[in-house]
């Protein structure tokens, strides 16, 4: 059945009727059936961490808007949680971690109950396995080493990355000691979601174009291409789809050395280079404003059908540049369904 699936047929550059979709945070706060369970989950990790709950969350927008892709619900700071980093997640603050901004911090980390604490998560792919419809697709993912470990020292997020980029530039030996953790556990925790699972993966690397040429070379590029690498040696046909946001005219060079089998590009990407810079290397995912989501009207369904007409020729996911945000209205997401679901190319 995978196989017949358009969303995977679109990833094997085979065609298909009309472009399939989903939307990054497509399970989220903008639905009110979300709220309701978030509530009554108590915190956000409870919420990732209960496959009842997780399961149904994922189930919801499919029952709203038939998407041809499910993605796992959980988040990417579960790596970091499940190797010892103390996490909390605070109202009005997003994740507070306990920052690893040390080699003495880093030592304490550690992969010996990596599987057991991440056990729920593999609960939930599997039940979702069986439990989404049989035409949609099952996307597992995490966080790339490098977004995740900008949180991990920095403690927060942050719109520059300033505590890692300075611990990558004054100790780069102790840095790669974290990435070279991240990489492991990233790869043991994909490939136990393929074993549960999941069709297909994806890798966010959502603060990747913030980095300089050498260190996105060296730290978005060479650790995705080894966790690829890593997930491939056990699950050659396994699709990945890598998301190094913000990487703009870089994304030739990251198609090429990592190995990934598609690219979901952000908002600030023109349709048309990544049409004509992209599109002949692997499948392109994305790109719609996910404000544009929350403004709806003429101005949305204009982008739409800008999107579909310059991107649909060849294999396209229809996705957004970036996830939903909570104020979208949940009828536009209707919409944007609607007009993707009966797009026909002229």
């Amino acid at each position: 059945m995978t196989e017949n699936k358009r969303f995977i047929q679109t990833l094997k550059g085979l065609p298909t009727d009309r472009p399939p979709f989903w939307f990054m945070r497509q399970a989220g706060r903008y639905l009110p059936e979300y709220m309701a369970i978030r509530k009554e989950a108590g915190s956000f990790l409870d919420l990732c961490y209960n496959p009842d709950f997780a399961v149904e969350v994922t189930l919801q927008p499919l029952r709203r808007y038939d998407m041809d892709a499910a993605i796992l619900f959980s988040d990417i700071l579960v790596i970091p949680h499940a190797l010892g980093q103390h996490l909390e997640f605070r109202q009005g603050k997003g994740p507070v971690l306990e920052p690893v901004d040390t080699v003495e911090k880093l030592e304490k980390l550690s992969l010996d109950n990596l599987h057991e604490k991440l056990a729920p998560v593999y609960e939930t792919v599997s039940r979702l396995s069986r439990e989404i419809p049989g035409h949609t697709a099952l996307i597992g993912f995490a966080g790339a080493p490098w977004t995740v470990a900008s949180y991990m020292v920095g403690g927060k997020g942050s719109p520059d990355q300033a505590a890692a980029r300075l611990w990558a530039y004054g100790d780069e030996v102790a840095f790669q000691a974290l990435m070279d953790l991240l990489v492991e556990a990233t790869s043991r925790y994909l490939i136990r979601q393929v074993e549960e699972g999941a069709e297909v993966l994806q890798v966010f690397d959502t603060w990747a174009g913030n980095l300089p040429m050498e260190e996105f070379r060296k730290w978005c590029m060479a650790p995705t291409k080894k966790i690829i690498e890593n997930i491939r040696s056990r699950f050659p046909d396994i699709p990945i789809i890598g998301f190094p946001r913000g990487a703009g005219p870089r994304y030739p060079e990251y198609i090429r050395q990592t190995g990934v089998t598609a690219v979901s590009i952000d908002t600030s990407m023109p349709a048309d280079w990544a049409r004509d810079n992209i599109q002949s290397l692997c499948p392109i995912q994305g790109n719609l404003d996910p404000l544009l989501l929350v403004s709806g009207g003429k101005a949305l369904e204009k982008a739409v059908l800008n999107i579909l007409d310059t991107l649909s020729a060849k294999p396209f996911i229809f996705n957004l540049g970036h996830g939903i945000v909570p104020q979208t209205p949940p009828e536009h997401v209707a919409v944007v369904s609607d007009l993707v679901r009966n797009y026909v190319r002229n």
